[in-house]
């Protein structure tokens, strides 16, 4: 899943951050924006090199660690204030991210070998960069409408790229898990105590049933409301 729906503001007194604060949200937007580019990169470089000396997660796994990771930063952005964002919302919406990344395609080679990843890579880098570059020169306000369409029209086909992805490659995982074990703790044992990561992922995989329609359902309401007619001019 993806974090747009955590741009939804709250209903208190908007409070501007300081320079100091501004300065940072620019850096680490831009940041994301090289970042999240430098992945599009790897994956155009490797699918166009016809030898493919390792896999497209060997390709991709340093950069993708790094940069999705970094977005945990975003929860501590929106507690402090920082950004205009509900807390829970982005908690939810960057551990889907996290919890595909570090629960399913650092641990599990089916992930990392399933067809789940390239489309996951592909909705994320490209909605990535385009957010990432929406935020950083919105902090200016000086946002070209072309960027403003891109954010509220490509979601339309990236988000259910990336849902897809993401479904896939748990789907793969939890398979992977039901024949090793793996994460899993069974009966009898000292603790007394039981966990089935194999039913964890399936359950993951069950919340994508009411949270996607919600998030996707939210993202249309945006783009009427930013594009779509009552004013482009109207931020989010």
């Amino acid at each position: 899943m993806t974090e747009d729906m955590a741009g939804k503001t709250s209903k208190k007194v908007d409070k501007k951050p300081g320079m100091f604060v501004k300065g940072y949200l620019f850096f680490y937007n831009f940041a994301q924006v090289i970042g999240w580019s430098y992945l599009l990169f790897l994956i155009g470089t490797y699918y166009s090199d016809t030898s493919k000396h390792s896999s497209l997660w060997e390709t991709v796994k340093i950069t993708v660690i790094i940069f999705q990771n970094a977005a945990i930063l975003e929860i501590f952005h929106a507690a402090l204030g920082f950004v205009h964002s509900n807390v829970m919302i982005t908690t939810f919406q960057v551990f889907s991210r996290v919890m595909a990344v570090c629960g399913v395609l650092i641990p599990f080679q089916s992930s990392q070998e399933s067809i789940g990843l390239p489309l996951l890579l592909l909705a994320w880098t490209i909605t990535e960069i385009i957010r990432y570059s929406y935020y950083a020169i919105n902090i200016f306000g000086l946002v070209p409408y072309f960027i403003i369409w891109c954010r509220y029209t490509f979601f339309i086909v990236l988000y259910p790229i990336g849902v897809t992805g993401e479904l896939l490659a748990l789907y793969a995982a939890q398979a992977e898990v039901a024949e090793t074990k793996r994460w899993t703790t069974e009966m009898p044992n000292f603790l007394n105590f039981t966990f089935s990561y194999r039913y964890y992922l399936l359950f993951v995989m069950f919340l994508y049933l009411p949270l996607f329609p919600q998030m996707y359902l939210h993202m249309f309401a945006q783009r009427r409301k930013i594009i779509g007619g009552e004013t482009t001019k109207k931020k989010q």
